[in-house]
């Protein structure tokens, strides 16, 4: 192959890669509106024409380059700015972490100088010396995006300088180092935005347990206000028990068939207190492990939470199980007990003032499918507004977060890989889940 057919096969490459990653991240722009992209794009976009120009591919005067040459490293700023992360200055508490960050700054000024005189393109430099400064200043921070960006460029400029690649290049009249350069960046930006992504992915799962846990905690007080109402008939249930015990044997009385009768229903009321326990503990603990459980018990366990709520507003609660009790379903037991717990407190919400309240909720099943609906008759949701209810924070209450219909739609599709709708009937709203079977 001839030098210059490499040295055009070199150009198109680089301009290859260049339009890709240019591409990649107006795209990326578009769907996130977020400046890193567009001021990325924009610097890329002048630097392919300066290239273009510098090469004689794109005749054009010199102003024109040069021109080129201003926007690409005023854009790189920009993009270097937004790519920041972290303080901009090193905080420093003592001599030890004053020498470290001296010596750390000599490295920086000694690192972009050389990036300079090995590759000549300013804006990549700009780019390289900023982030550079970001990673020193946050280096306490851990690894980030930008430390991918600042290592790739070191080592990639301390190889070419240990095996005096640049001179070899010169010296055998390849083309021009910088169009490696060109290359390489837009490979390193690419690999840190990927990282970058991840990192964010993580961040948004970790919000959401954390939203998941807050939304639970929000209904602490309620949930507490729920248990005392569950425990105060049991309770008082006892005390009568006990009084008509300590009246018979006041008496002497030694029927034997009458105390196995009490003890009995004393029996009963603990079991039904122990078990409100179980359902409240189990709905608090914090639990990822999936696995295969009854669809009925982790219904039953949000009714027994609220069924004192509902109780003390009158609502009336219809549950038709219209399904084998054997049925299961694969996910985390406990999250579907929230959202059909947060379902029903939101009906029970909309349901306050109304005359005859209900909530019907039903269960049933197609040959490959376990669907629940939950309907009520609170007047249904405005049309403007059914399209958002799923949205976070948005909320028709004026009280409301606005999480727990939000945290209803992610547990439902990232906890059970299933889906949720909802729409107005008549007089209300029905929410309907459709579960895969444990076949």
């Amino acid at each position: 192959m001839s030098l210059e057919t490499s040295i055009v096969l070199a150009y198109g490459i680089t301009f290859g890669i260049l339009i890709m990653t240019i591409v990649y991240t107006f795209v990326r722009y578009m769907y996130s509106k977020e400046l890193i992209y567009i001021s990325y794009s924009v610097m890329q976009v002048f630097s392919l024409l300066y290239i273009a120009s510098y090469g004689n591919i794109l005749l054009v005067s010199n102003n024109m380059q040069e021109l080129f040459l201003a926007l690409a490293i005023v854009s790189a700023i920009l993009f270097a700015i937004t790519f920041y992360e972290g303080k901009f200055f090193p905080e420093i508490k003592n001599t030890q972490e004053l020498i470290l960050n001296t010596l750390l700054l000599y490295i920086l000024i000694l690192g972009v100088f050389y990036h300079y005189v090995l590759f000549e393109y300013l804006p990549y430099t700009l780019v390289y010396g900023i982030l550079f400064l970001s990673t020193i200043s946050n280096i306490k921070q851990g690894f980030n995006p930008t430390s991918v960006y600042v290592i790739g460029w070191s080592l990639l400029s301390f190889l070419i300088f240990l095996f005096d690649i640049k001179k070899f290049y010169l010296e055998m009249g390849y083309i021009d180092i910088v169009l490696v350069a060109f290359a390489i960046e837009a490979i390193l930006f690419t690999t840190s935005i990927s990282y970058r992504y991840n990192m964010l992915k993580i961040q948004s799962l970790n919000n959401e347990k954390m939203l998941l846990q807050q939304s639970k905690l929000a209904k602490s007080g309620e949930m507490i206000g729920n248990i005392t109402h569950q425990f105060r008939q049991p309770l008082n249930n006892l005390a009568y028990l006990l009084i008509n015990i300590k009246k018979r044997v006041q008496k002497n009385d030694e029927d034997s068939d009458y105390y196995v009768k009490k003890f009995s229903q004393a029996e009963q009321q603990l079991q039904f207190l122990s078990k409100t326990i179980d359902d409240f503990k189990e709905f608090y603990t914090p639990s990822k492990i999936t696995e295969d459980f009854y669809v009925k018990e982790a219904i039953e366990n949000a009714i027994t939470i609220l069924s004192a709520e509902l109780k003390s507003r009158a609502i009336e609660l219809k549950f038709d199980f219209e399904i084998y009790e054997g049925i299961k379903v694969h996910g985390i037991k406990n999250e579907l007990s929230q959202v059909v717990l947060a379902l029903i407190s939101n009906s029970s919400d909309a349901l306050v003032g109304v005359e005859n309240p209900y909530i019907k909720l039903k269960v049933q099943a197609s040959s490959s499918e376990v669907i629940i609906s939950i309907e009520d008759n609170a007047g249904g949701i405005k049309a403007k507004d059914l399209d958002k209810v799923f949205e976070p924070y948005f909320s028709t209450k004026a009280d409301g977060s606005g999480i727990g219909l939000y945290l209803v739609k992610v547990i439902i599709e990232k906890s059970f890989d299933a889906k949720v709708e909802v729409q107005n009937l008549t007089d209300g709203v029905k929410f309907t889940i459709c579960l895969a079977k444990v076949i």
